[in-house]
């Protein structure tokens, strides 16, 4: 092994080994339970990020977990075509070129697609490779390929066949940019300054007016009413009466409903139906009331375009629409409405008010609810058992809280609109002919045949795709080749568990669990393991435009400042942004960012995965884990160094170190089999974490020193402390390999020879398993007290100032028969490590010198310290770090009382100046006992 550990020089190594030797795919003809895992997936468009990196540090971990323990074990990769997001990418290099893909036409522009994908879509599967996922490459799908195609139209046909999709006229999210529908994920709302416009409609008996309160006063055109709320008493009276519609010589009703907020505006809300999903609601209660069925249209009235623009009248619109106001913009729209209201007396005021206002998170335009024809699946027949399946713990949420979220959206959920208005997709297997009969089938052959079409019978396909959560919906099952019965399906469906975000329990953990029970008759998954969002060291949400995004690769592989600064800022069209973005980067990483390599990153999320919690993410904590790394690296080189050519075999003279280590081992192994299958990567971190740098390496290594550097040693204690060594590293290298796979890797075939192990590769290796018959709670009591004892000289050589290597005398008050056996057992540790110069048990009545005293049980350990130290020139020191400390005391609260900093700085901030002052109170107190001390000497 080389002297000090390169993650760079071993990663991409060991990865090619592993996938070039087919060891991610899973043997169907081994025995073993099957244990499977559906990657999300990742959009072909994208590069990892480290919500991405979490959790694929989590599905690797187990998957590799679940291999070691012998299943036959898939975890299934693949990328989702991303309707929008991929057809934009295409679309903006086209704009380059000066062309639109009207200009390309539907064929030629797939066509381009395709080919990106083949030249460019391949980002975020390599960057997977780098995060070392054992996933089955051999059988990597994609949502467009021929199988899921295949799928998917067989999904839509035999849903269609039994009326459970239909095709019907609703609302829908409208992009005005992209003339698309677009689903609730796709739409980002936030918050925005805007205008409450209180608009006069005049009552038709001529009586007065109502005073209607929007914040969108260019959709009155489409007001079908009026409502108030039932009880608002200033309005009963007026229930069942009619106004005048300003500007369009419409009459409509003044309806009561509850939707209305009395305390909201003036209590009377226009209705617009067309235009907003709440009053679309009102209005299916309200519609075969006369007075709105009898309205043109039924009172559901159409007024933008797919622009977003007032459209022109249609041949049965008699015309509805002012003809003024057609072709105006929505927002050119509502500045002359407002205009003409102003100049009739019908604006009463304007008010400013702040809105929530729904974006497209691809094009940033404003949404529109519209009313369009669009293909919808009838979704309650296909809930109720999806909800089932959760009430009776067929699936079950991790943490369970969840189900709750879940159960919330299914009982009040709506028909799903699966149409998108985009070329690139899985095009709707519907065709019509000019009649405008609509036929369904898998294919336009199978149309005619079933219907008994000509050949020359003209028909036309659907122009609309299927929405990405339609195919992603049955990725449990047809990545395994349905609706063939393939090997595959039969060994892992139903899957294991699902490690997802909670952003996406209703959009695609709910709809894979209604497809799978539809079509396979079975739950997708057992398991639903819900994490947390990835947040940076002060706890904030990750966006670009904080600049606080960490990609997974530059803290794998390092980047220097400039890099880092170019990379940040390109493609950001505010020029504030960019310079604002680039301030903080050079603030918060000054000299970029060091490579730490992927099993730091890894080990760093494991050490945070408690189960639904938000990851804190800081590199000072991947700088500890790499620091981890390194640590498991050098004890390993001090193994190989005392175990090369050396007898290594099995031997009965244990020491009672060696019997520790080994019983701790067997606690450390069931500890992380019992954490991983409970989801609990934190505390399978920990406990690696602790047994590897606490009491392997801290103490077990240097307790092997003194028997294998001592010539009184004999050869069979030696041998047994070389097999112990070796046997227990090769075990905690398999028991950490989960989670840090390259580091241990490397390590292993190092070791396996030694400790008489063979195979090609640790992940093919057993996990080890707890042998009780290794546990020892009598060493473990003993070891104890050999730690005590040295630990406790050693602390009050820290707190004398007393240099660690520097012999010292120690004598031992009420000492029992077990001390004196236990002494006399360890003297040696004692001596190496504790460093002592001699040690005595005082005589019955023996009074004890002035000494520094610690506790080993009932035992008091002494160090008579009048030879030892300095007196006077102990207190000068100590006077000098009380005044230091003293200091920082008093500037830490000062800051803390100054409300410019508790009031402005962010709380993680305040919250670490407060942890400073209480340590800097703490160590003052030790300092001035420590002095007193002294002083009576």
């Amino acid at each position: 092994m080389d002297k000090t550990f390169d993650p760079k020089q071993i990663e991409t190594r060991w990865y090619q080994t592993w996938e070039e030797n087919g060891w991610f795919s899973p043997d169907l003809k081994a025995p073993g339970e099957p244990y499977c895992i559906m990657i999300p997936p990742p959009n072909v468009t994208g590069s990892l990020h480290m919500g991405h990196a979490f959790q694929d540090t989590i599905m690797d971990g187990l998957t590799r977990y679940h291999r070691m323990k012998g299943n036959k074990t898939l975890w299934q990769p693949g990328t989702d075509h991303a309707g929008i997001a991929t057809q934009m990418v295409v679309e903006r290099l086209l704009e380059a070129e000066g062309k639109t893909r009207h200009d390309l036409g539907r064929e030629k522009f797939i066509e381009r697609v395709w080919k990106w994908k083949k030249e460019s879509g391949g980002t975020i599967t390599r960057q997977l490779r780098r995060m070392g996922a054992s996933l089955d490459w051999e059988h990597e799908r994609f949502t467009m390929d021929e199988g899921l195609s295949e799928a998917v139209k067989e999904v839509f046909v035999r849903l269609y066949e039994e009326g459970l999709i239909y095709r019907g006229k609703r609302l829908v999210n409208w992009d005005p940019v992209l003339h698309t529908a677009v689903s609730d994920l796709e739409v980002l709302s936030q918050e925005e300054n805007g205008h409450l416009w209180h608009m006069r409609y005049p009552l038709s008996n001529g009586t007065g007016q109502l005073v209607v309160a929007t914040t969108r006063p260019e959709t009155m055109l489409g007001d079908c009413a009026v409502a108030v709320s039932p009880g608002d008493e200033r309005y009963a009276h007026l229930i069942g009466e009619f106004v005048e519609l300003p500007l369009t010589g419409r009459r409509i009703p003044i309806i009561a409903d509850e939707h209305v907020d009395p305390e909201f505006g003036t209590g009377c809300v226009k209705i617009t139906p067309a235009h907003d999903f709440n009053d679309y609601e009102v209005w299916r209660r309200h519609r075969d009331e006369s007075a709105i069925a009898e309205q043109p249209h039924g009172g559901l009235i159409n007024i933008f375009s797919v622009d977003a623009a007032i459209r022109a009248n249609a041949e049965d619109d008699q015309g509805l629409i002012p003809e003024k106001y057609v072709g105006m913009d929505r927002y050119a729209a509502r500045k002359a409405i407002i205009a003409d209201l102003e100049a009739r007396d019908l604006l009463e005021k304007i008010e400013d008010h702040k809105l929530m206002v729904p974006r497209g998170d691809r094009s940033n335009a404003v949404i529109e609810p519209f009313l369009t024809d669009q293909w919808y699946v009838k979704i309650e027949p296909l809930a109720k058992p999806a909800i089932e399946a959760v009430e009776t713990g067929r699936i079950r949420f991790v943490p369970d809280n969840w189900k709750n979220t879940y159960f919330e959206w299914m009982r009040n959920i709506q028909d799903w609109c699966i149409s998108r208005q985009i070329w690139w997709g899985h095009r709707i297997p519907a065709w019509y002919d000019e009649a405008g009969n609509v036929y369904v089938g898998r294919t336009e052959e199978e149309v005619r045949s079933q219907h008994d079409l000509a050949a020359d019978y003209p028909l036309r396909q659907d122009e609309d795709v299927l929405d990405t959560w339609f195919s992603s919906a049955l990725w449990p099952f047809s990545t395994l080749g349905w609706p063939e019965q393939t090997e595959r399906l039969e060994t892992f469906y139903p899957t294991s568990v699902l490690v997802t975000g909670f952003d996406i329990i209703f959009f695609w953990v709910a709809r894979m669990i209604m497809m799978g029970l539809k079509f396979m008759d079975d739950v997708p998954f057992h398991e639903v393991y819900v994490h947390g969002l990835v947040r940076d060291a002060e706890g904030q949400k990750m966006s670009k435009s904080k600049g606080n995004v960490l990609d997974p690769i530059d803290v794998i592989d390092g980047i220097d400042l400039e890099s880092l600064v170019a990379k940040r800022t390109s493609g950001m069209m505010q020029p504030h942004l960019a310079k604002k973005i680039e301030k903080q980067t050079r603030k918060n990483f000054p000299d970029g960012i060091p490579a730490y390599g992927t099993d730091a990153l890894r080990f760093t999320f494991a050490s945070q995965a408690s189960t639904g919690r938000d990851i804190v993410l800081s590199l000072q904590r991947i700088e500890g884990y790499r620091n981890f790394c390194n640590k498991l690296w050098n004890a390993s080189r001090y193994v190989l160094m005392n175990t090369e050519d050396q007898d290594c075999s099995p031997s009965n003279a244990l020491s009672v170190a060696d019997k520790w280590i080994l019983s701790r081992l067997q606690h450390t192994a069931a500890e992380v089999a019992d954490a991983i299958e409970g989801y609990r990567f934190d505390h399978a971190a920990q406990a690696i974490y602790d047994f590897t740098w606490n009491e392997y390496c801290d103490w077990y290594l240097e307790l092997t020193k003194p028997v294998l550097n001592s010539e009184t040693s004999s050869s069979e204690q030696k041998q047994a402390a070389r097999h112990t060594l070796i046997t227990v590293l090769e075990a905690l290298l398999r028991i950490t390999h989960p989670i840090m796979p390259f580091v241990t890797e490397e390590i292993w075939q190092a070791v396996k020879p030694l400790a008489g192990v063979h195979g090609d590769t640790i992940m093919l290796q057993p996990f080890p398993q707890a042998d009780d018959t290794l546990r020892d709670p009598l060493a473990e009591e003993e070891m104890h007290w050999v730690m005590d004892f040295i630990q406790g000289i050693r602390r009050i050589k820290g707190e004398m100032n007393i240099a660690p290597g520097k012999p010292v005398p120690v004598l031992l008050e009420n000492a029992s028969d077990q001390d004196q056996v236990r002494l006399t057992a360890n003297q040696h540790y004692l001596d190496f490590l504790a460093k002592t110069e001699s040690v005595r048990i005082l005589e019955d009545g023996e009074a004890a010198p002035e000494a520094a005293m610690a506790l080993v049980g009932d035992m008091k350990l002494l160090i008579p310290l009048a030879d030892l130290i300095d007196k006077e020139a102990e207190l000068k020191r100590l006077e000098k770090e009380l005044g230091k400390m003293q200091s920082e005391v008093e500037r830490a609260e000062k800051k803390l009382a100054n409300p410019g900093f508790t009031d402005k700085a962010p709380e993680a901030v305040v919250q670490k100046e407060r942890e400073k002052l209480e340590a800097a109170r703490s160590a003052l107190a030790n300092l001035a006992e420590q002095a007193e001390r002294i002083r009576n000497l």
